[in-house]
């Protein structure tokens, strides 16, 4: 079992600070932080409400601010690897989180887990969309140093388009064999870990 969570010294602290919160008052606060997991730019608390679970938790802004940021990190790589609830559990009692802590993360994983990895599918992470894909080849024949050449490569254009934005961008991308070959490699291990999502 590869892990998905390294016990950094952050790793650690924010354990200590989880492993002392109430069982019923983290049970929720894990709740609301996978229910705005796939918000990106918006925060998961109000201000109001941060200064309320600073005093309900007994913890200060930055104690706080380290385990909300530590558990969205946890589901978050619960997403990207695509973890077993009984796993995760196991992984987060190896960075020596208490087991009814680990296990109220495996449980919220395996009830709201899949809503949210399809939630993530549908939403875009980057400002830009991939809108269309052009390519050409070239073939230099000769140049003023070599009379006999044959160098082909492959231009790309990838057509890109931000979500507020009518104009379109394009962007060109030239390889020789051995980069379109590694970069063909990795879009058939990026196409691979999409395939174990769904």
């Amino acid at each position: 079992m590869t892990s998905i969570i390294k016990e950094t010294q952050s790793i650690k602290e924010a354990v200590t600070f989880i492993n002392a919160i109430d069982e019923n008052k983290f049970s929720r606060l894990i709740s609301r932080i996978i229910q705005k997991l796939h918000l990106k730019g918006e925060q998961t608390f109000s201000e109001e409400e941060e200064q309320k679970l600073q005093a309900a938790l007994s913890l200060d802004q930055q104690a706080l601010n380290l385990v909300v940021e530590t558990a969205a990190f946890i589901l978050e790589q619960a997403v990207y690897h695509n973890v077993k609830p009984a796993s995760l559990r196991q992984q987060l009692e190896v960075v020596h989180m208490n087991s009814d802590k680990a296990e109220m993360f495996s449980q919220t994983w395996a009830t709201s887990g899949p809503e949210l990895v399809e939630r993530l599918k549908h939403s875009i992470f980057t400002p830009k969309k991939l809108e269309h894909v052009d390519w050409q080849l070239n073939l230099q024949m000769a140049q003023s140093s070599q009379a006999r050449l044959k160098s082909p490569s492959a231009v790309l254009q990838l057509g890109l388009r931000s979500e507020d934005s009518e104009v379109q961008e394009n962007v060109f991308v030239e390889f020789n064999h051995q980069e379109l070959l590694d970069f063909y490699n990795k879009l058939e291990i990026m196409q691979g870990q999409l395939d174990s999502l769904t």
